[in-house]
């Protein structure tokens, strides 16, 4: 058995995910950066230091999960860290109005239907870890505080599709966290904040000042949570800072 702490990153082969992979590497975790893409993968894998490996994984491939679950287990034989990083944004373009179902199901397929996929699996080698903790990243534009609230940035943005598919994520964070609590596994949300990544390309959405490193804050704390730190909570974009539901 791996005697480092293990985590696994998905999405990281670029962008924020990559970040939290890094860091997470720099604590002396062995991460696994989970990727769709071999080459891309595995040249991240390559360019980081530590203890640093790639594991094919699409989150919308429930048979490519449960391979990179096996290939992890056969490794390491546990998980301590999920960072369910992986993501779309992909409504550019399209008023709220035209919006059609195809387009949530795409987003949902991902960062919704995805995020459960990999965490299903991933729990039996979460249950081996003494410490585990599952993060999520979220957004504020999937706070129903702030959405409702029609005077915010968030509300004017109308990301049918983004926003609705992260606040089920909150959901999902808050349900998996309470189902969890038994088990000692810590669940929650991350708000990296508007940071510059191929996800927010669209020319009439503001990308931000921020790095992929402050984008990684939040995320790497709740991912290096004592045994004794909180579960069902949202932070971000600062490690104190937190993002109503």
């Amino acid at each position: 058995m791996n005697t480092n702490e293990v985590a696994l990153v998905t999405g990281a082969n670029k962008g924020i995910g990559r970040e939290i992979a890094r860091q997470l590497a720099d604590h002396g975790f062995t991460v696994y950066i989970g990727a769709r893409d071999a080459s891309r993968g595995e040249a991240a894998a390559a360019e980081l230091a530590g203890d640093v490996r790639f594991v094919q994984l699409d989150v919308t491939d429930a048979e490519s999960v449960g391979a990179a679950v096996k290939s992890i287990e056969a490794d390491s034989g546990r998980l301590d860290i999920l960072v369910n990083n992986a993501g779309i944004a992909d409504e550019w373009g399209v008023d709220l109005v035209d919006m059609t179902a195809e387009h949530l199901r795409t987003t949902y397929e991902v960062n919704v239907f995805g995020v459960a996929t990999v965490t299903s699996a991933c729990i039996p080698l979460l249950r081996k870890s003494p410490n585990a903790r599952v993060v999520n990243m979220s957004s504020s534009l999937g706070s129903l505080t702030r959405l409702s609230d029609f005077g915010t940035a968030q509300s004017s943005h109308q990301m049918l599709a983004y926003s609705s598919s992260k606040a089920a994520l909150n959901a999902l964070t808050v349900l998996y966290a309470a189902a969890l609590r038994a088990d000692g596994i810590k669940v929650n949300a991350a708000t990296p904040g508007l940071v510059p990544t191929d996800l927010n390309t669209a020319a009439e959405f503001p990308r931000g000042s921020r790095t992929v490193a402050d984008g990684a804050v939040a995320p790497v704390y709740l991912a290096t949570l004592p045994v004794d730190g909180p579960t069902g909570v949202s932070r971000g974009p600062g490690a104190n800072d937190s993002i109503p539901w």
